[in-house]
């Protein structure tokens, strides 16, 4: 469990380390990443212990950050609310989205989040890959540029120091970026031991933030302090760091006309919070990951309108569900419980080669290993899950001799590769990965002296970072990727393992659909460039639904779209073709 939880916690605190930069210099300091560590800490714990779904990731997201920016660019200008009770204000508007969240619940308003089919699912969740990308490059460019709320007569602000320090940010990001990648797939490598390949697939992308920090301390002589540009943010026992705790009993002290007024900005958080909270929930509990434990949208919006109060009252922006850090962890959770029947098989394996069984005993023997770590420890519905076929090119080269219950040996069946085509996708499913999670972002606010000797030029490659992981998995990036394979080579992607539409459906469809798809994520992206009306971005994701149900059947076949559009990631085996696709 350490290993997911560690990869999920970083995944967490990064970016909520930099959405409170954000708000600080878009509320003048009144919020921090002090508060968005905290709310994030907060509702974290308490949904781990008793959500409905634990492997929802929460956190502080973008568009919290937005709304409470537009909330106290209205609340500054007039005087009888202005910055000294902005947070007083923004409690009022949480106890009206918690009520409209509560009303959501009980009226069954989740049960359209069913509709939501994958063309909706993984377009928001590339979107979302989109606007983690697009923070990163946005914060590479600020690095050439100087801070706001800076003195510009400092010598790291000269033009020279400014150039230096933003082209070493490029090597800090990218260099993080690409041994964070590659760390991911330590496990293919063919250099080292299985445990120290097995520890940096673990612990490398941790790893690697603590070593790319370690390099910036490299240029120390010559070089004015601020280059490169750490996080910045005061620390939680700093004198008004704590003031917001007591902002309960500031709200009697808002004008009624403004609490009357909070429910504008509150219908358009609760809208938000509805789609974010339940997409999330969806993208990490999908059908491929072959989970035993029944989804709870209603009940985990009514347990969010629960913490939103929280947060209001103690003067902290509210935390939800979270893209891509569900799914990923859901992912990572898959790897560990990969590993787990992987190595128990790998030793039934080779139990049975040494024993001289044939390829069916072979077979046999792991598929009974196979459900005998199926057994959960208390009682449950069996699962459908079994091992799959064994790979024609295996069953062909055991008869090659003629005798299908000949002994095999690794000639025949490789135990270290053969047994991974073997394994379905299954998720170890359980609370503690992401209660530690939560505990560990809380525990940040302790260790933020030391949070703030990392470089923001390291965050800025984490968040690219997160963006390009989360994208494995998803059939819309495949498909745009067969869009810009050369015609002459599309055969090879049927001779690896692929989405059975490639087989199934004319590619002229493929491209049709997937240029539709496109077009409307590419709308869904510019939305978000809007001033304020750019947190309205679900919205147009939400309209997907009745496109796919009413608009997309008069379009493509019905057969094509169940394809295109499948419930569950359905994969074929590779094929023995040479031929370009048609």
């Amino acid at each position: 469990i350490l290993a997911p939880t560690t990869y999920i916690f970083f995944a967490s605190a990064i970016p909520v380390i930099s959405f409170g930069e954000q708000l600080d210099r878009s509320t003048n300091g009144i919020l921090t990443a002090v508060q968005t560590l905290a709310s994030t800490g907060i509702c974290g714990i308490i949904h781990s212990i008793l959500g409905g779904q634990p492997l929802l990731i929460l956190g502080v997201a973008e568009p919290t950050v937005l709304m409470y920016t537009f909330m106290f660019n209205f609340a500054k200008d007039r005087e009888d609310l202005g910055p000294q009770l902005f947070l007083a204000w923004t409690g009022w508007v949480c106890v009206w989205t918690a009520f409209l969240l509560f009303l959501f619940a009980i009226l069954g308003a989740c049960s359209i989040i069913n509709r939501f089919t994958r063309i909706a699912g993984e377009l928001f969740g590339l979107l979302i890959a989109m606007l983690f990308m697009q923070q990163a490059i946005r914060g590479l460019v600020e690095e050439f540029r100087i801070p706001k709320r800076e003195n510009a007569k400092l010598e790291q602000f000269e033009p020279s120091w400014r150039f230096g320090n933003g082209m070493f940010a490029l090597v800090l990001s990218f260099g993080l970026l690409i041994s964070g990648l590659k760390s991911r797939k330590a496990r293919s490598w063919r250099y080292g031991t299985g445990w120290f390949r097995g520890l940096i697939a673990d612990y490398g992308v941790p790893l690697m933030v603590l070593v790319w920090t370690a390099v910036s301390y490299a240029p120390t002589s010559h070089v004015p302090s601020g280059i490169p540009r750490r996080l910045f943010s005061p620390n939680p026992w700093s004198s008004g760091a704590y003031a917001n705790w007591t902002v309960v009993k500031e709200m009697v002290d808002v004008p009624l006309v403004y609490i009357i007024g909070a429910f504008m900005p509150a219908t358009m958080i609760a809208v938000l919070y509805y789609f974010d909270h339940s997409v999330a929930s969806q993208l990490a509990q999908q059908k491929e990951f072959n989970l035993r434990k029944p989804s709870s949208f209603h009940y985990d919006l009514l347990v969010l309108g629960f913490l939103v109060i929280l947060c209001g009252l103690l003067g902290i922006p509210p935390s939800n569900g979270v893209i891509p850090q569900s799914p990923m962890h859901t992912k990572s959770l898959a790897t560990l419980k990969h590993q787990l029947v992987r190595n128990r098989l790998v030793r039934t394996a080779r139990k049975s080669i040494q024993t001289n069984s044939s390829l069916g005993q072979l077979y046999g023997r792991m598929q009974e290993t196979y459900q005998q770590m199926q057994t959960p420890l208390v009682y449950q519905p069996p699962p459908a899950l079994a091992l799959k076929e064994l790979k024609d090119t295996t069953v062909q080269l055991a008869t090659s001799g003629g005798n299908i219950d000949a002994p095999v040996d690794e000639s025949i069946f490789n135990v270290e590769k053969d047994i991974d085509d073997l394994l379905p996708v299954e998720v170890k499913e359980q609370r503690l990965s992401n209660l530690l999670q939560s505990l560990m972002v809380g525990s940040c606010l302790g260790a933020m002296p030391v949070l703030k000797q990392i470089p923001t030029s390291v965050l800025w490659g984490y968040f690219a970072f997160m963006a390009i992981e989360s994208l494995p998995g998803n059939q819309f990036w495949e498909r745009i990727l067969l869009l810009f394979t050369a015609p002459n080579r599309r055969y090879k992607v049927l001779q690896e393992y692929h989405a059975t539409f490639i087989e199934t459906v004319p590619f002229r469809t493929i491209a049709v659909f997937t240029i539709f798809q496109t077009c409307y994520l590419l709308a869904c992206f510019g939305i978000t460039w809007i001033p304020t009306a750019g947190v309205l971005f679900p919205v147009l994701i939400m309209l997907l639904v009745p496109v796919r149900q009413y608009v997309l059947p008069r379009f493509y076949k019905g057969a094509h779209l169940q394809e295109l559009d499948a419930a569950e990631y359905e994969e074929s085996p590779a094929m023995q073709c040479n031929t370009a696709m048609s």
